[in-house]
C-alpha cells in the first residue's frame, strides 16, 4: 500500500506492506508493480515493514 501526504493532490510519501503496524489513516492499496515504480522514483520505503526488500527493490 501507499501512504498519502496531505494537501492538494495528496502525493504518495511512503510505500508500506499491507500488514504494516505503522500505517497511518491516509493510505491506498496498490499492486506490486506500481509499488516498485514508486520506490524506483524515490518514494521512501517504510522502515518498519521494509516493502523494498519484499519487492526486490534495492536502494
Amino acid at each position: 500500500m501507499v501512504e498519502l501526504g496531505i494537501g492538494q493532490g495528496r502525493p504518495p510519501i511512503e510505500v508500506q506492506a499491507d500488514h504494516c503496524h505503522a500505517a497511518g489513516s491516509r493510505r491506498r492499496t496498490i499492486d506490486r508493480d506500481p509499488a516498485r515504480s514508486l520506490l524506483s522514483e524515490g518514494i521512501r520505503a517504510c522502515d518498519h515493514c521494509r516493502p523494498d526488500t519484499d519487492l526486490g527493490v534495492l536502494g
